[in-house]
Order: structure tokens, then C-alpha cells, then sequence
């Protein structure tokens, strides 16, 4: 029968995508592994892969088509002798204007069923293992109101075990909280301006995303700032000596060039472990707390910014922490990194040091419990005893999740993160 090209994930949290472009036509021979389309999200870009052998009947979604919702039929591959007409072809989801306003919020069964219509058509045929049927049976559950999370979308046993029988009772409704007032409308932010005196840029999907997560960050998570200041003189006596001291490529360039953010890495990451109640993660029944130190590091691309994970950061020398991010960033600014390469980490670190900021407070975006905002070097005038002395400093702020992390929390860590930097001996023992 034929087989369905569904829209896949880039991580577990991706709802939707761009279908940005077909590298196969109707018509094609494909079999399993054959690159057939590539999809886009605000951060990343894929290849879709066929998942069998067969003709290519039909492209379902056009090139260039946006809001395409995960698991979405967007092709399919037909067997010797089959033809469109043996399977009904879905119909693709309409993605919401911009300017319309949103709906009022369905009921979960609602909005459960919303969803399945919006991938299976009426009538379809429903795909669904034996046992799968059964227990629907006594659960109650009608199995058609289901999205397979099988091989090509059929219906196993754990999407029953996580369906709600149709009879169940709604969720109780939280507690209203205090009314905030929306954000002014397009229309009445245009009016302040003289036409003419403006152009327009819509705003492209890693904005949107930017935007609203960050939102909730700033009013969801309760901030907490603590601010230190750092005498680096001798972490860059060491950087200096270790970059001359590198060894050298067939062609005579240095196999590393560490840079203070690599420092910067590894110091936060070892007081991760020294003050592992830090390194954790919110939940609403349960702190995470993690046993290695995944260290999300901001990287500036067009368009806004992605944070690629060090993963056991602890465990890495400067040089290994130093090439990992010089592919991060690379492979960023084309968008080729791969989602598992930017979720999740416990801390981050954002650094404005080479654009002259003196200081500034970052956002936290969760899982993250903290970040850490890095100004510029400058040489200052410290008091030492009872003499001044001119010493290479930068200030450094830790923005916290107060959930989490309260003050005297924090001022320990922050603190153990400015003695690694201060004796970047520290980090070897």
C-alpha cells in the first residue's frame, strides 16, 4: 500500500516546521535513505530521508511552505503497480495568518482531535497493532482520535496508554492570577510613526521563537543578579603560554588558539561540580540535579542567536573545549547544527566582552538555571593592602533562576567561578 512521508521532528519540542525545499520530483525511483526534501526551523535546517522504496506518487507540500505541523503527510512513495487513487491523500494544515486573533483555547480532548483531523482525513483507514486496538477497547479510548507514533504513523501501545478515555473529566482550571495587560496592536504601535517614515520587516521564524520564549522567561522565572569583578592577569600570562607553546600542522598553523571563553567554559563548568547544588533544573515536582556539567555557550548568527551545549565541560582541556566551539560557531551561522547540539545544559554563558560592554545582566532560558554575562578586559586601579595597583579586570554577572538557585547559592558559586579564573591552576586539581 502506499506509504506516507510524514514531517518529522528536529527535537521534542518542535511542533512545526518549513518545508524549504524538494530535492526529488513526482515521478522519481527512491528507496530507503534517499534524501528527498529539506525542512527548516528557526534554528536549524535537516534532510528528509524516504523511508521505503518505491515511486514518488506525489508531493503533498509545496517547496517553500511554512507552519507545517510534525507528522503532517508531506509525500508519498508508491509500490510496483500502485497508484494515487488506492489511498486518499490528506489534506495539509492551514497555517493561521499573522493578524488574525487567536482562538479561544479548546478543551485537551478538543484540541487533541483538532490535531488528528488536521493529519487524517475522514474516512481514512486506521493503522493500529492488535494490542493496541484492545486496549483502546477498555480504555474507552476511539482509536481513530489517535496520531500513531509507530512506523508511518500506525498506532502502537503507548499512544493508547497516554490517550484519555473521550468520557473523562476536564482538568480542573487554575487559579486566575493578576490580569496583565496585552501588548499594544500593530495598528496602534504604527500610529505613533508618520507614514512613510518607516519600512516593514516581518519577522522570521527565529525571532518569533527568540521573542516568546524569552517572554515567558522574564515572566515566568523569578531573576536573581549577582555581580563580581575579576582579575584575569594571570589567565592570560597562561593563555599566552600555552598558545606559543602549541604544536604546529603540516602546513606550520598552531593545532589550538584557546581563547578567554574557553577559559571561561571550563571555569564555570568546574564550579558546577564544586557547588553541585547549582547545577540543576527546574521542574514543578522535582529539582534536576545534574551530574555533569553541559555548559550552553551564546553564539551571534544573522537573524538573533543559538547556544550550542559543551557537553561535559568538567571533563574537557582547554584546547578539546576550544575546537568544539570554533565548529559550534561555524556550523551555526550556516544552521547546520543538529538539535541535540543546542538543547538542553544546566548553565550558559553569554559574552559581550569583545563588543566593549562593560557589564550587563542576561535572561536565563530554561532547562538553564543560570547564566553568566561576561563584560569587556580593562586595565583598573585596585586597592591592594595599602597600595594601588593597575590589574586586567572584567566584571562578570550571574543572572539565576531564584527558584532554584537563592543568593547565598548564588554568591558561592559565582565566587568559586572567579577563583578558577583568578588561578586557572585551579582547574587541574
Amino acid at each position: 500500500m502506499p506509504v506516507n512521508v510524514l514531517m518529522p521532528a528536529l527535537s521534542p519540542t518542535m511542533e512545526k516546521g518549513k518545508l524549504a525545499k524538494w530535492l526529488k520530483k513526482e515521478g522519481d525511483a527512491v528507496k530507503s535513505g534517499d534524501i528527498l526534501a529539506e525542512i527548516e526551523t528557526d534554528k536549524a535546517s535537516m534532510e528528509v530521508e524516504a523511508v521505503d522504496e518505491g515511486i514518488l506518487g506525489k508531493l503533498l507540500i509545496a517547496a517553500g511552505t511554512e507552519d507545517v505541523l510534525v507528522n503532517t503527510p508531506i509525500a508519498v512513495i508508491l509500490g510496483e503497480g500502485e497508484k494515487m487513487g488506492d489511498a486518499p491523500a490528506p489534506a495539509a494544515p492551514k497555517p493561521v495568518p499573522v493578524a488574525q486573533k487567536p482562538a479561544a483555547p479548546a478543551s485537551a480532548p478538543a484540541a487533541a482531535a483538532a490535531a488528528v483531523a488536521a493529519v487524517k482525513p475522514e474516512g481514512a483507514r486506521v493503522f493500529a497493532s492488535p494490542l493496541a486496538r484492545r486496549m483502546a477497547k477498555q480504555k474507552g479510548v476511539d482509536i481513530a482520535t489517535l496520531l500513531g507514533s509507530g512506523p508511518h504513523g500506525r498506532i502502537v501501545l503507548k499512544d493508547v496508554e497516554t490517550a484519555k478515555p473521550a468520557a473523562a473529566a476536564a482538568a480542573p482550571k487554575p487559579a486566575a492570577g493578576p490580569a496583565i495587560a496585552p501588548p499594544p496592536s500593530d495598528e496602534q504601535v504604527l500610529k505613533l510613526f508618520a507614514e512613510g517614515s518607516y519600512d516593514l520587516v516581518p519577522h522570521d521564524g527565529m525571532r518569533k521563537v527568540i521573542a516568546r520564549r524569552l517572554t515567558e522567561s522574564k515572566q515566568t522565572i523569578p531573576h536573581f543578579y549577582v555581580s563580581v569583578d575579576v582579575t584575569i592577569d594571570n589567565l592570560l600570562d597562561i593563555r599566552e603560554r600555552l598558545n606559543l607553546q602549541a604544536p604546529k600542522d603540516k602546513d606550520g598553523k598552531p593545532l589550538w588558539k584557546v581563547s578567554v571563553n574557553d577559559f571561561i567554559i571550563k571555569a564555570m563548568a568546574m564550579a558546577l561540580i564544586k557547588v553541585p547544588d547549582a547545577n540543576v533544573s527546574w521542574t514543578e515536582s522535582a529539582m534536576v540535579r545534574h551530574k555533569h556539567a553541559d555548559i550552553g555557550v551564546a553564539v551571534s548568527i544573522p537573524g538573533g542567536l543559538i547556544t550550542p551545549i559543551v557537553r561535559k565541560a568538567e571533563t574537557k582541556g582547554l584546547a578539546q573545549i576550544s575546537s568544539e566551539m570554533k565548529d559550534y560557531a561555524a556550523r551555526a551561522r550556516n544552521r547546520k547544527l543538529k538539535p541535540d547540539e543546542y538543547t538542553g545544559g544546566s548553565a550558559a554563558i553569554s559574552n559581550m566582552g569583545m563588543m566593549n560592554v562593560k557589564n550587563f545582566a542576561a535572561i536565563v532560558n530554561p532547562p538553564h538555571a543560570s547564566i553568566l554575562a561576561i563584560g569587556s578586559a580593562e586595565r583598573r586601579p585596585v586597592v591592594r593592602g595599602h597600595d594601588i595597583k593597575i590589574e586586567q579586570q572584567m566584571t562578570i554577572t550571574l543572572s539565576t533562576d531564584h527558584r532554584c538557585i537563592d543568593g547565598a547559592l548564588g554568591a558561592e558559586f559565582i565566587g568559586a567561578i572567579k577563583a578558577h579564573l583568578e588561578e586557572p591552576g585551579l582547574m587541574l586539581v
